[in-house]
């Protein structure tokens, strides 16, 4: 057996599992579709209920990943092909062209500086721009620059500006083949599209956004610079209203699982909101609030006792725009009074579920068994969660179900001893 594994998907959840594998000598390939790892947990400014700053924990473990030896890092590729002999794994993985030669990029960002095309920029919501030419964010790893095809274009500038001579616009994908003998799938989630439920005009109005969109726009590295803004007008919010549920819970959407930290994050959101612009006025509106967790309980309770913030039991039936002043209006049954309440607000923010990754090339080449919610099953849950169907291969973090960062960590880590105990039976 190859004394190796293969660890597909780098936001927290794979970097923790390579890295734990690593410590313990064995050769890892981290396997990340994106051009930098990281995952969702890099666009967050905070954390719960510590509100710790996201990066500062993030970016030592991203940098780690990118630096140990024992770790071989294959950014923006994607496994093609995985075929099982006897005890072994053959993996082909596909290196998706950057058109920069990562041997030679140093990450100075002169390329990006004279590049002319601006498009929205995906890491920040696309509320930000980002060049044709560009790497996700300033910390991203591997910190090597890459050409969006879609929108280049090649007018050669990226090109005759780059001292180290490592832009290649005619670079073709690039095929490794590896030998392991365990897999670690941590491919994450999604979020929910939030268009998908009408009543709340998401995608139509401007200024009904997402917990994660707010998340960029607290972050002093986001788009505004930590400055909260409402889209339309940019204007400073002074009434937030946030929604919760939105895909969770809803057979209307197909999610009946609660997606577990929504509660927490909207708290979070509100609490930093309340920082940033201490007169605003903010609502919770919910239908149970879960603060399942450690020390969670307490962190909702400073929310409302420490910062005035406002739960408001009853689930948002729709959500209306006054055309003249793009302030929203909520329609909602107060379900602990029975009162139907006409909510006014200058912003919405829509607490968005998790969701089952899409990524159906993956389900083809390593057929892991799926639950009805979409997300990949463990056959025995409540003794061994990481452990699959498939001998060898093993399951860490939100692809197993909605979970929060530390839960994230501690099944990555179980997973990584799980791999390691298999590679040295």
């Amino acid at each position: 057996m190859a004394k190796a594994a293969l660890v597909i998907g780098g936001g927290i959840a794979g970097i923790q599992s390579a890295l734990d594998l690593a410590d313990q000598g064995c050769k890892v390939y981290l396997v990340e579709r994106n051009p930098s790892i990281g995952g969702k947990m890099a666009q967050l400014d905070k954390t719960f209920p510590t509100l710790d700053c996201a990066a500062c924990i993030m970016t030592p473990r991203m940098v780690d990943a990118g630096r140990h030896p024992n770790i071989e890092l294959h950014a923006y590729s994607e496994v093609h092909d995985i075929k099982k002999d006897e005890n072994t794994f053959k993996v082909n993985i596909v290196r998706k062209p950057r058109y920069v030669d990562e041997t030679k990029c140093t990450g100075c960002g002169v390329c990006a500086q004279h590049c002319p095309v601006e498009v929205p920029n995906e890491f920040d919501e696309r509320l930000g721009l980002r060049k044709a030419i560009y790497v996700p964010f300033p910390q991203a790893v591997p910190l090597i620059y890459t050409i969006d095809k879609e929108n280049c274009i090649d007018c050669g500038l990226c090109e005759k500006v780059c001292q180290a001579k490592a832009v290649d616009r005619q670079q073709q994908p690039g095929k490794v083949e590896v030998e392991v003998g365990a897999i670690i799938i941590s491919t994450g989630f999604d979020l929910f599209d939030a268009r998908e439920k009408d009543e709340y005009g998401y995608g139509i109005y401007p200024n009904v956004i997402t917990g994660l969109t707010l998340e960029r726009l607290l972050s002093a590295s986001g788009p505004t610079g930590g400055h909260i803004v409402r889209p339309s007008d940019g204007k400073i919010p002074r009434t937030v209203s946030f929604v919760q549920c939105v895909g969770s819970r809803d057979e209307k959407s197909g999610n009946l699982y609660c997606s577990r930290v929504c509660c927490m994050y909207a708290t979070k959101e509100a609490i930093l909101l309340k920082e940033h612009v201490p007169e605003i006025d903010e609502t919770i509106f919910y239908m149970d609030i879960r603060a399942y967790g450690k020390g969670f309980e307490e962190f909702y309770q400073r929310a409302k006792r420490e910062f005035g913030i406002s739960y408001i039991r009853g689930r948002v039936a729709e959500i209306t725009e006054d055309l003249r002043t793009q302030n929203l209006f909520l329609t909602v049954e107060n379900t602990e009074t029975g009162e139907i309440l006409e909510h006014e607000a200058d912003m919405v923010v829509l607490s968005t579920g998790f969701v089952a990754p899409r990524d159906e090339g993956l389900a083809k080449i390593l057929p892991v068994p799926v639950g009805d919610d979409g997300f990949l099953v463990a056959p025995n849950l409540k003794t061994d969660p990481v452990t699959t169907e498939i001998e060898g291969v093993f399951i860490a973090g939100a692809v197993e179900g909605p979970k929060d960062i530390p839960d994230t960590v501690t099944q990555a880590s179980a997973a990584a001893m799980k791999a390691s105990s298999f590679l040295i039976e």
